[in-house]
């Protein structure tokens, strides 16, 4: 393998042909195409959870005998469909990273006047990326950023939603001991219905906000934000 000569600048950014330039131009596209498409895919689980939320609801409050146990089980579904989108946003951040990529080293620095300083190995590091695809993201971060930006309200809406049933309806409760018979859900006595509900919602606003952690961590060691990065 021929060695650099000597005086080769090390890091020095590949000079793009008409043609190559052209090929890069249709390579953004498709990248933003796949991530318009996955990014439509997380809108969809997105509604399926609010869709059985509101299901459940609706028949928890129909009526003054109605049990809250829909509210309960509905909350099976919510984790399935956070998991599922939380793997489907992994596939879309490949995809939104590397047209962010793009964006920031290959058409900034078209549009912008005098010398945009920009990471100097930016091509090796997206080659990398084509060469080994890999996702950018843990599963565990995918799921924090999901609840950060729908799933912490729609948890919310169902524990407060399941708090008012046992509570104002469809009276209001005279003691914590009604409170907790109401919340009995078959075999399963109140206060453990009510404990588990606690630690339901704390455990996921804690992997919501060990996520945003972690993405201030990585922000911090690539000395830029998130946006930016791959990832």
């Amino acid at each position: 393998m021929k060695a650099p000569a000597p005086d080769a600048p090390q890091g020095s950014r590949k000079t793009f042909s008409a043609s190559e330039i052209g090929a890069i131009a249709h390579l953004y596209r498709g990248e933003v195409y796949r991530s318009t498409i996955w990014r439509t895919r997380l809108d969809t689980t997105t509604n399926w959870a609010v869709v059985t939320l509101g299901v459940a609801l609706s028949i928890s409050f129909a009526s003054p005998d109605a049990s809250p146990i829909p509210l309960v089980l509905v909350g099976v579904l919510i984790v399935f469909f956070l998991v599922l989108e939380a793997r489907r946003y992994r596939y879309f951040n490949v995809w939104r990273a590397r047209a962010r990529w793009l964006e920031t080293h290959f058409y900034a620095p078209m549009l912008i006047e005098g010398d945009l300083h920009l990471e100097e190995n930016w091509q090796d590091e997206l080659a990398r990326d084509y060469l080994h695809p890999r996702y950018h993201v843990p599963l565990m971060v995918a799921i924090g950023r999901r609840i950060r930006r729908n799933y912490l309200w729609i948890l919310l809406i169902q524990s407060l939603a399941f708090v008012g049933k046992i509570t104002v309806h469809p009276d209001r409760a005279e003691t914590l001991d009604m409170v907790i018979t109401r919340a009995d859900v078959g075999p399963v006595p109140g206060e453990v219905i009510l404990v588990f509900g606690l630690l339901y919602i704390f455990t996921w606003s804690g992997i919501a906000i060990w996520s945003w952690s972690d993405d201030q961590r990585r922000s911090r060691a690539r000395g830029h934000t998130r946006d930016d990065a791959m990832g």
